[in-house]
């Protein structure tokens, strides 16, 4: 427990530092390194980012301390992280690939031709399925969108009613978790507009923030209710707010650190809500699911040629739009964080995390569910301690 507690006093003094060296800077600036802390932390305080490296070298030098394997591992790969952080931060020559592997803990570059086409070939099977079909792929899902868009006024009211009954079908998570109170949480839907997101969890306010500037059908509502409150960010957060202060979780379980070893698990389990509710259920189901893998995927695709390869987003947005099934001025809009130093290998965190969570969970039993929930949710985790650990369990 106390190499955690050292470890979140040095995360949260190296956040009051960016934020200090990022004032009146915009919007995803306000937010810091450290957007949630669902516990008190109290930082280490650091003059320059030289004294917080030298804090995480020390830690580093006594790693075999930490109470468990998986344990030691997560605080390598968490701290190495920062050290990278730190040395963008500083303008220290780091390449773009470099801060996928350190910071997101992810060996994936551009994402493989034959996963891209394996969504195409899902949402026309759904489309087909629908009776949307006799043009082109793009031409078909474009009626089928039109035809199930939810009017702007009525968004709000659909999340909400998702929310709920994503609540509903928690019962045997809930019971994993040993989250009796899960039945009393709430997180209300509020409308934004000209923000860079989607949709966003604010924990502290309790409230989804959803811009409803975007077009939302039936399917993307549902999965942001399972995403940003059950089971996802909302359950997640609460989880580890409540662990960490019955001393069940160590204190670095109490901050969320943007592009880091943590953010590919933290998206990737709100990413998989719906496979954890059992709710993919229709042919408007399936369709969304390879939409939303299929639009995750191309976003890395858009950062790895304008980040790893150099490329002009002018030159990129063309072919990402084309193959996405949208507009070109909405995938622009949507890749505005490529602009963003700290934010642009966080993207990486959706698709990877997701598949990360997947790979473990398609994997496992029926009657091994309610104890890989509990691995899952009660312990922090990267893209690689999940599998290695929950593989090497008991041996």
């Amino acid at each position: 427990m106390e190499l955690g507690r050292e470890l979140a006093a040095i995360s949260a003094g190296l956040d009051m530092l960016y934020r200090s060296r990022n004032r009146n800077a915009g919007i995803l600036d306000a937010e810091g390194l450290i957007p949630v802390a669902v516990a008190e932390v109290v930082p280490q305080r650091f003059d320059s980012y030289e004294e917080a490296e030298a804090a995480l070298l020390s830690l580093r030098d006594r790693l075999g301390q930490a109470e468990t394997a998986l344990r030691g591992d997560w605080l390598d790969e968490m701290s190495d992280s920062l050290l990278a952080l730190i040395a963008t931060f500083r303008g220290d020559p780091i390449t773009f690939a470099e801060r996928l592997e350190r910071q997101i803990r992810v060996d994936v570059r551009d994402i493989p031709d034959e996963v891209i086409t394996g969504y195409h070939k899902g949402i026309r099977q759904a489309l087909d399925e629908l009776g949307f079909r006799g043009g082109s792929l793009l031409e078909d899902f474009g009626r089928w969108e039109e035809h199930a868009r939810i009017p702007e006024d009525k968004v709000l009211d659909v999340l909400a009613d998702f929310q709920r009954k994503a609540r509903a079908r928690c019962g045997a998570l809930a019971t994993a978790l040993n989250a009796c109170w899960l039945d009393d949480e709430w997180i209300k839907p509020v409308a934004r507009r000209d923000v860079p997101y989607s949709a966003y969890c604010d924990f502290p306010g309790r409230q989804v923030l959803l811009n409803v500037g975007f077009p939302y059908t039936a399917f993307s509502l549902k999965h942001l209710a399972v995403h940003e409150a059950f089971p996802g960010h909302l359950v997640h957060l609460k989880l580890r707010e409540r662990r960490v202060m019955e001393g069940l979780m160590p204190l670095d379980a109490a901050q969320v650190v943007t592009s880091s070893a943590s953010s590919a698990l933290f998206e990737g389990i709100a990413d998989n809500g719906l496979q954890f509710l059992d709710w993919i259920e229709t042919p408007e189901d399936h369709l969304g699911q390879h939409l939303q893998r299929l639009r995750s995927a191309l976003r890395c695709r858009a950062a790895w040629k304008v980040l790893g390869e150099g490329r002009s987003l002018d030159e990129v947005v063309p072919g990402i739009a084309a193959a996405s099934l949208q507009s070109s001025d909405v995938t622009k809009s949507r890749l505005a964080f490529l602009h963003h130093d700290l934010r642009a290998p966080f993207v990486y965190a959706y698709w990877c995390g997701e598949m990360a969570v997947d790979q473990v969970w398609s994997r496992t039993a029926i009657e091994e569910r309610g104890t890989f929930w509990a691995y899952l949710y009660g312990n922090m985790h990267t893209p690689k301690t999940l599998p290695t650990h929950w593989n090497s369990r008991g041996s």
